[in-house]
């Protein structure tokens, strides 16, 4: 590496040449360790900012990484940036003024800098410090909350929350990884806890603690005054009436108030003041491209906003963009006050300003996966291994990163198969350089997307050798057993049943005095005003009434009722359990092929899945093969939400049966959700010896055919379906599993056929939304159940809006995804609307092209329409609820939902899981 004391005494902006996209990281590490200040990196977006924030510290661990990310929302958006984000930037900006105690690396987005921000002097104002032993009133604590942004829920769960429960405060600080929780006496502050905020437990105790506000619209009572002053000035007498005016005034907050901040504030300043001289700053060449299309986003969104401003009661007024954004001028003029100094991925020709880091990227397997067509990735592993063992015999470090501890278990397995000896492993990257320099390559856990090569060290990830792969970040499992998950969905006036006295009304929790201290209880109240408390810790008693509550009577306490009805339905549980036994008795006699996974190849297919798995995916394929591994049938139903991965779990059972010389059919409900199925298969199964077919209205006759011939004879081994599989003319060799999706969409005449083909076969079903009948299977241990609750890692929360029909909002919507290069979908619920729709795109949103299908369509066009879209050929997908099940384009984000009063609650659960699939 050249010598970095050049770069931190130029005065002039320099130029480091050959800092590869992988080595960044590690470049940023070393500046940061020997920089007088702190070091500040300037990334083109959020993924290029979370790269070098979660990996930089693996380099140099007594590094402190600050990550200041931009709102998540548009430019003049109706939308406020989330809790959670706000949270980050104004941690951030307050640790900016603290003095440091060691190296610092602090990171932002070209889109965070061209922003204006709050000033230090407002930062260092707005804060509370918290300590055992103060006075503050409930009333007063509530309220300073409030101003500072934070939103009270009933149970904290995320940044940017507060919760009250009795003389309990439970807040979610920003800057803090956990939650705060305050117990109070009085008025008397006796304890500062920390808590898990997934489990709710207490995992230690503090003495104090400094509270940063949730959100940068501050709502004190200047504030307040400012901006009814400022609005009034700019927008005129008549703008009084408007929404945002009257929450303001009356010290509410309305979604969206943020992009008003600069009325709020007596001034706004840039990031640039908020660093000190000392600092390094650097930018990514790719950033200032960025901030020039981040500018024009910034005068287009406005330009559009203008058009109706003050036309009609409550309208949007948006402020100039110089209010609240840095021009380009600006922005040049702030950068030339610096020595900003450029990394650039590329190498330049020498120069003064020029300083070669000699980093290029890492060696390119693409030419062996093409050759490999995406097969086993034997021609792939062979080459990686053979590729390591070069490099560690020429005298260079050879270092391999993987996602995760299974990740690397597995490609290190493979690799040793491929050619001996195995990598080692290392914990640490200074374990890893030591071992490497002993001439032997190293694996090591480290989340990075691309690897880098320089005369001493060369480092693969996974995603160079497998292909593009997404880097994720491991998150906490939610503790299932946590209590509080049963009250958060409850709320006063909700009908419970208590175990042993009936079913009664929730009125919610309340403080009961036991001894000395208070005790939290659970209130609830029966006919004849009775009341009963019951200890939080003693919740399992209660469970959720199902029934509408209008016209369901209360139990009496001690009263004959309940125990009359809880007798006559032990009977009848008795009958039920006697049949339901009986037959599980008679299937757990019958006996179902063993299938074992071939360890070598498996672990080439597992490879082959593109993101990390989480814990309960990883739990969930565990058990699946467990059970084909038992020579017993299997019946496991896998309960998951909607793009939680529970496919990967399906196409690991199939891959296992396939190999192992069973037949395997998965039976979806639309023809969709079949192409889909049959050509994500396809692409995962290709190169290995299997053959994988489908059947539905949507395939040619000829192949119908030929597929149908393949199941009876056995030579085709896998099939992708819908109720077509179920017919008589449909006739299998070996059938071993059947994998059913969507259950729920499947009617009771399918379900029998389904018997027929499942009496001594493995069966395997995939549901978001199980029916009651088979959930209660499942939970009475009638069929094995598996759950996915945690989503995939680094997936982004999708918003819900409920509103009415407005032309601004839904053009706005379409043209934000239409910018960022994504796509979407309106659903309706009849094919009749869709004219209607037909008419509204071409007139008030010229700028996307569309493409409609419904299910009166001929089976040629809806795959036609559907595969041009899939491919990205359109912006809008207009259907019906053909899209409803399962259907995954990642690209699409924003889904409208019209006269979604007529869809069902199921039905609109699916229809929101076809957006938010990634993080793209």
């Amino acid at each position: 590496m050249p010598d970095l004391n050049r770069i931190l005494s130029a005065k002039t902006p320099l130029t480091l040449a050959a800092v590869a996209r992988g080595a960044q990281p590690l470049v940023l590490a070393d500046l940061a360790r020997t920089a007088k200040g702190r070091a500040v990196f300037i990334a083109p977006d959020e993924a290029a900012m979370r790269a070098i924030s979660e990996t930089a510290a693996f380099f140099a661990p007594e590094l402190d990484v600050i990550e200041f990310p931009a709102w998540d929302c548009l430019p003049y958006d109706r939308a406020s940036p989330a809790l959670s984000v706000s949270a980050r930037r104004l941690a951030a900006l307050h640790r900016l003024q603290i003095a440091r105690q060691g190296p610092q690396l602090f990171v932002t987005t070209i889109n965070a800098l061209t922003q204006r921000v709050l000033t230090p002097f407002r930062i260092r104002e707005s804060v509370r410090l918290l300590k055992t032993g103060m006075e503050i009133s409930r009333e007063s604590l509530i309220q300073l909350l409030q101003r500072q942004g934070y939103s009270r829920t009933d149970t904290v769960a995320d940044a940017g929350e507060f919760a009250v429960r009795g003389s309990i405060f439970d807040i979610f600080p920003s800057g803090l990884e956990q939650g705060l929780r305050l117990d109070f006496f009085g008025d008397e502050l006796e304890t500062l806890r920390l808590f898990d905020p997934n489990s709710q437990r207490s995992v230690g105790s503090v003495t104090e603690h400094l509270l940063l506000p949730a959100s940068e619209a501050l709502l004190d009572e200047d504030s307040v005054k400012r901006f009814r002053t400022r609005y009034r000035e700019q927008f005129g007498a008549n703008a009084t009436s408007d929404p945002l005016y009257q929450a303001v005034s009356d010290g509410r907050r309305l979604a969206g108030m943020e992009h008003w901040l600069p009325l709020f504030e007596e001034r706004m300043v840039t990031l640039f003041d908020h660093l000190g001289g000392d600092d390094l700053l650097l930018i990514d060449t790719a950033a200032m491209g960025a901030a020039e299309e981040r500018l024009t986003d910034i005068s287009d969104y406005f330009a559009s906003r203008s058009e109706t401003s003050g036309k009609s009661a409550g309208s949007y007024r948006p402020l100039e963009p110089a209010a609240l954004y840095l021009s380009r001028r600006e922005l040049d003029a702030q950068l030339a006050g610096w020595p900003v100094h450029k990394s650039d991925i590329f190498a330049q020709p020498e120069s003064a300003g020029v300083i070669d880091f000699g980093f290029a990227g890492a060696r390119d397997f693409t030419p062996e996966r093409a050759r490999n067509s995406g097969g086993s990735g034997e021609n792939v592993y062979a080459a990686a291994a053979s590729h390591l063992h070069k490099v560690a015999k020429s005298g260079r470090k050879a270092i391999l990163a993987a996602y995760s501890e299974g990740s690397r278990a597995r490609i290190v397995s493979i690799l040793g198969e491929a050619q001996a000896p195995a990598p080692a492993l290392a914990e640490t990257w200074q374990e890893a350089l030591g071992l490497a320099a002993r001439g032997v390559p190293v694996a090591l856990v480290l989340p990075l997307e691309t690897g880098f090569s320089s005369d001493e060290i060369e480092l693969l990830t996974e995603q160079d050798i497998l292909g593009d792969r997404l880097v994720r970040r491991k998150k906490k499992r939610k503790d299932a057993d946590a209590f509080l998950a049963e009250l958060s969905a409850l709320t006063p006036g909700d009908l419970v049943v208590h175990m042993e006295h009936g079913i009664g009304r929730y009125e919610g929790l309340q403080s009961i005095p036991v001894g000395k201290s208070p005790h939290d209880c659970v209130m609830l109240s029966y006919a004849g005003g009775d009341k009963l408390y019951i200890p939080v810790e003693n919740i399992d008693v209660l469970s959720r009434f199902g029934s509408g509550n209008e016209t369901v009577a209360l139990d009496r306490l001690g009263g004959e009722a309940w125990q009359r009805r809880r007798a006559k339905l032990k009977e009848r549980i008795r009958e039920i359990a006697h049949e339901l036994l009986r037959t599980a008795a008679a299937r757990a006699l019958r006996t179902a092929p063993v299938l074992l996974p071939e360890q070598a190849s498996y672990d080439q297919f597992s490879e082959r899945f593109p993101w990390q798995e989480t814990e309960d995916q990883e739990r969930a394929i565990e058990q699946v093969l467990a059970d084909l591994g038992e020579g017993k049938p299997m019946d496991r139903l896998v309960c998951g939400d909607v793009g939680f991965g529970k496919t990967e779990v399906a196409m690991r059972a199939a891959f296992v049966a396939a190999m192992a010389g069973q037949q395997v059919a998965l039976i979806g409900p639309t023809t969709l959700l079949a192409r889909q199925h049959h050509a994500g298969f396809v692409e995962r199964f290709a190169g290995f010896p299997l053959n994988v077919g489908r059947l539905s209205r949507l395939v040619p006759e000829s192949e119908a055919r030929a597929t149908k011939e393949g199941l009876t004879d056995g030579t085709m081994d896998i099939v992708i379906g819908t109720h077509a599989l179920l017919s008589k003319s449909v006739k299998f060799k070996h059938l071993g599993l059947v994998i059913v999706d969507e259950e729920q969409h499947f009617g009771v005449t399918h379900k029998e056929k389904l018997k027929q083909l499942r009496a001594d076969v493995h069966v395997l079903t995939l549901t978001a939304t199980p029916i009651p009948r088979t959930l209660q299977m499942a939970m009475s241990g009638l069929r094995e159940l598996s759950t996915i609750q945690t989503p995939p890692v680094d997936r982004l929360a999708v918003r819900t809006y409920v509103m009415e029909w407005d032309n601004m909002v839904m053009r706005e919507a379409l043209l934000r995804e239409h910018h960022r290069g994504g796509q979407s979908f309106i659903v309706v619920p009849r094919i009749a609307d869709m004219p209607d729709l037909e008419e509204w795109l071409r007139k008030t949103v010229p700028e996307v092209k569309f493409v409609a299908a419904h299910g009166q369509m001929s089976p040629s066009e809806v795959e036609e329409r559907m595969s041009a879209f899939y491919e990205g050929k359109y912006d809008v997908l207009l259907s019906t609820t053909i899209v409803e099940s399962g259907l995954d384009i990642p690209n699409a984000n924003t889904i409208i939902i019209h006269r979604a009063d007529r869809f069902g609650l199921a039905q609109l659960y699916q229809l929101r899981g076809r957006v938010g699939r990634s993080k793209l």
